[in-house]
């Protein structure tokens, strides 16, 4: 019966996203690493749990069998990652990074930063959700920083509002 939850979920997931309109703009790097993950997921992952799935059920009684309960459990989650990568990729528009310009922070820019309370620097490049990595220096264009530095030239100050209050960032370096 949990799994009809699951599935409910999934769809009024994938009906918000449609009515949305969300369009994924990412580099061809992160595209091909969305179309890596699906095939990894289609093609080696759904049989692994399709084969645990089959050997619970080869146990007998599936009412008290925890093995099978968390084999579908695990096939609802993995179906969820699917469909998510298959509506980010259809909706995938692939930024051509040639036609990409430093006059204004856009998406696909490397952005150093000051913090004008502070003097410390730091550098971000911002990607789309699905690329986003802090580890890298990517941020999500999604993300309170990021919004806050579009359109913002060399030299502008953005005021944003973080979970902490308010920072100063300066915009010292546009690049690609």
């Amino acid at each position: 019966m949990a799994h009809v939850g699951i599935l409910f979920c999934l769809y009024d997931h994938l009906k918000q996203l449609k009515e949305e309109n969300i369009m994924a703009y990412m580099s061809e790097e992160g595209y091909k690493k969305l179309m890596a993950e699906l095939k990894e997921l289609e093609t080696v992952e759904r049989p692994k749990i399709s084969a645990a799935i089959a050997e619970a059920r080869d146990k007998g009684d599936l009412s008290e069998n925890a093995e099978y309960d968390a084999a579908k459990e695990a096939q609802g989650m993995l179906e969820m990652r699917i469909n998510k990568l298959k509506a980010t990729i259809a909706d995938a528009k692939i930024i051509d990074e040639s036609k990409l310009k430093t006059d204004s922070v856009q998406i696909l820019n490397k952005v150093e930063l000051k913090n004008v309370k502070n003097g410390m620097k730091m550098t971000y490049t911002i990607v789309s959700e699905s690329e986003a990595n802090l580890k890298e220096g990517k941020i999500s264009v999604n993300t309170p920083i990021a919004q806050g530095l579009l359109g913002k030239k060399v030299g502008d100050v953005a005021e944003i509002t973080v979970p902490q209050g308010k920072i100063a960032l300066e915009v010292v370096n546009i690049s690609i």
